[in-house]
């Protein structure tokens, strides 16, 4: 690595990516967030948020790799119901994530990471990687399995102690505490209201839009997130992406 100190490709020089890539680091990590409503009381940048955290602990865990910008806005029609969303088509978002691999693979960066914070962006991602990957001499790695995602987000709420689980997440425990854990300042705490808690399906939600199922644009109870375990959650799912990458890295 170089000697700079920070993982963010952004606050980099030309020069000193140059050293970095000369010295080695070789893995790049591609957040893919959204800008739209997370309730009345998380900050519309949420999956942002998400997407810059989790960046930031893969690149440190992994130890040679650096951070590009979080893509925003994202696919979020089904949130077009709330003010404040901005959506892009599908195909928009996915000319941006080849624009992006095209010029890290130019620069010389051999694994190039994507990882989906927005479950609206699942699709697209994984979609458009491997066809990327047939025409860059970079190898792309997708981290984009919304079920895999959920499911590592409600281990880490176990883990941090609270007996509760969430079948679809949305602005509910999970990423209240997520922002809790990454900037406790932006949580509305007397905003915190329960939305809709029984399962429903991801299919429906992006079909019919989340107004036809919660009012708030809440899913599950946000009450029950914590700074704590937003940090479980936080450091849960790093891990094992980070592992994932390493295995994927070590397979070439």
């Amino acid at each position: 690595m170089s000697s700079h100190t920070s993982v963010l490709l952004e606050e980099y020089t030309w020069p000193e990516v140059e050293t970095a890539l000369e010295e080695g680091t070789r893995t790049v990590v591609v957040a893919v967030g959204s800008v739209e409503q997370h309730g009345p009381h998380l900050p519309l940048i949420m999956d942002t948020l998400a997407g810059d955290e989790l960046s930031r602990r893969i690149a440190k865990k992994l130890g040679d790799a650096l951070v590009a910008p979080t893509i925003r806005p994202g696919c979020s029609g089904h949130h077009m119901d709330f003010p404040g969303t901005i959506t892009i088509p599908a195909e928009t978002l996915m000319d941006l994530i080849r624009s992006y691999c095209r010029s890290l693979d130019e620069h010389g960066f051999e694994h190039i990471v994507l990882v989906a914070t927005h479950g609206g962006n699942f699709a697209p991602v994984n979609t458009v990687a491997p066809e990327i990957a047939r025409t860059i001499d970079a190898n792309v790695i997708a981290l984009a399995d919304l079920d895999e995602l959920m499911s590592l987000q409600n281990e880490g709420l176990r883990e941090a102690g609270v007996e509760y689980e969430e079948p679809v997440i949305h602005a509910g425990a999970v990423e209240t505490a997520i922002v809790l854990a990454t900037n406790e300042s932006l949580v509305r705490t007397d905003e915190l209201a329960v939305g809709h808690e029984k399962p429903i399906s991801t299919s429906r939600l992006l079909s019919d839009g989340f107004r036809s199922i919660t009012e708030n644009g809440v899913l599950g109870d946000p009450r029950k997130g914590t700074p704590e375990s937003g940090e479980t959650i936080l450091d849960t799912v790093a891990t094992a992406y980070a592992e994932r990458i390493e295995a994927e890295r070590d397979a070439i």
